[in-house]
């Protein structure tokens, strides 16, 4: 099987060695994986102007050339998934059956967006004069920028990446300090489909507000897209107004898992555990609060407890394994605090609460918190961990307050039976995204992104297109 580790940034179709370089390791087991070259700004804008000098061909190519280059890449994607997969296993720490699951999950955007590359149309409008004639056209905004995060290295550059280019327009990425192995692979890849010089260009770097300042207030940057928290993506949006770039963040979430007394108990655990363990719990979208109607408590939190325990928590590299380490250090610190400081208040914890240090220093237990309050640290705060937080409530009424009582509005899910009850919740609940009766909500297909603080504009489907183009106006006289 191949290596597709690259170590040197990627711009204008070519390796650019860099002398300063930093440390990718592999969270299971702390040994080094490789020494990344470290992009500073001038390098970034070396990057930003090769992706301007690409943009007029990549541009003008007819439609159907531009897809048939993204099914290549697709192709190239799943014929060495594999060696991705290992890859991404070991410098981001999850399963290699969830790795290769990601690198399936990150190409169905590359060949979706090759199939919109070919859908995207305009407008005639109806004739609002004898003279004249009008329409509308959809056009690549031009050069792009995209910073992605460490927990899910190939999916979360792929839809950035793959509707800019089914739109025409050429891209720069900041993959993740702590990741960046992935996302030069399928450079690699796309490199080798024929995808021309600068169209894609990634830049690793540790100097996020340098190579971040470049991505976001460069004038021949047009679109700017993050995946990140809050706090950042605020910062980022703000640099970005300097010349009014379009833009499209997802950011942080505190997603609710609700549990109404008709819903069927056993299934809302399965797609709990569906939900909540997919890398260690260190998604996006993951439940981070629980909240299960009083009627109903004791029988789900018994059948969760059981469904926890049969988890299996080892290096991803090894057989059968349900999660793997968290990514580094700082995450277990922040899983620990939240547990103490719940623990602390009066939440009890029926199961973990501790690293498995027999195991590994970055692997955490399974753990599950009942009694857990709305005030506490774990309810306010993004976990990013395998821990269930969960709390009760008496009615409909009171759990879809407590479901909304958030500034986030990423992801919701809910379990009930009663046909009515689904309409009315699904009307209620503040979110981008909603699974009900459901764990798993992420498609190519689906429109991703969230509401409030969680972001603007969406990934996927045919809105995802939409993000990376200029709608522009035809007017047309001289009939008379």
């Amino acid at each position: 099987m191949r290596s597709l580790t690259k170590t040197n940034a990627f711009i204008d179709g070519h390796w650019v060695p860099v002398d300063q370089r930093f440390t990718v390791t592999n969270p299971a087991t702390g040994e080094t994986l490789a020494e990344v070259a470290d992009a500073d700004a001038a390098l970034a804008e070396r990057a930003v102007e090769a992706a301007h000098r690409a943009l007029p061909a990549w541009r003008s190519r007819p439609a159907h050339e531009r897809a048939n280059l993204l099914l290549k890449w697709f192709e190239a994607m799943q014929a060495n998934k594999q060696a991705l997969a290992e890859l991404m296993c070991a410098e981001q720490g999850k399963p290699i059956a969830e790795a290769a699951g990601e690198i399936d999950y990150g190409a169905s955007f590359v060949k979706w967006f090759a199939g919109e590359a070919e859908r995207s149309y305009g407008d005639v409008l109806p004739l609002q004069s004898t003279d004249k004639r009008v329409s509308i056209v959809k056009q690549g905004v031009g050069v792009c920028s995209a910073i992605t995060p460490w927990n899910f290295p190939n999916a979360m550059i792929t839809r950035k990446v793959a509707p800019a280019l089914a739109a025409g327009c050429t891209m720069v990425v900041k993959p993740p300090q702590l990741t960046p192995l992935s996302a030069l692979a399928i450079a690699q890849l796309a490199s080798e489909v024929g995808i021309p010089d600068g169209v894609l260009n990634i830049v690793p770097s540790t100097d996020s507000k340098g190579v971040g300042k470049v991505l976001t207030e460069h004038p021949l940057i047009r679109k700017f897209s993050f995946t990140g928290s809050t706090e950042v993506g605020k910062q980022l949006m703000q640099q970005c107004a300097t010349n009014v770039k379009k833009v499209s963040f997802e950011l942080g979430g505190n997603a609710p898992f609700i549990v109404f007394d008709d819903a069927d108990i056993e299934h809302a655990v399965e797609q709990l555990m569906i939900c909540k363990f997919r890398n260690a719990g260190q998604t996006c979208i993951s439940a981070n609060r629980v909240l299960v109607q009083e009627s109903v408590l004791d029988d789900f939190v018994n059948k969760l407890k059981t469904a926890m325990q049969n988890l299996k928590v080892a290096a991803g590299s090894a057989d059968d394994v349900d999660y793997g380490p968290l990514i580094n250090q700082a995450a277990i610190e922040k899983v620990e605090r939240l547990v103490s400081d719940a623990r602390d208040q009066g939440a009890e914890c029926l199961l973990g609460g501790e690293v498995l240090q027999d195991v590994g220093e970055l692997f955490y237990a399974p753990t599950l918190l009942t009694n857990v309050s709305s005030t506490m640290d774990i309810a306010q705060e993004e976990i990013f961990g395998p821990v269930v937080a969960v709390q009760s409530f008496a009615d409909e009424e009171e759990g879809i307050r407590k479901a909304n009582d958030t500034p986030f509005g990423l992801a919701g899910y809910f379990c009930a039976q009663d046909y009515r009850r689904i309409e009315r919740v699904s009307t209620a609940l503040e979110c981008g995204m909603l699974g009900i009766n459901a764990g798993a909500i992420s498609h190519a297909y689906n429109a991703f992104g969230g509401v409030k603080e969680s972001g603007i504009g969406r990934e996927g489907s045919r809105y995802g297109l939409a993000e990376y183009q200029e709608t522009k106006t035809l007017t047309l006289g001289g009939f008379a």
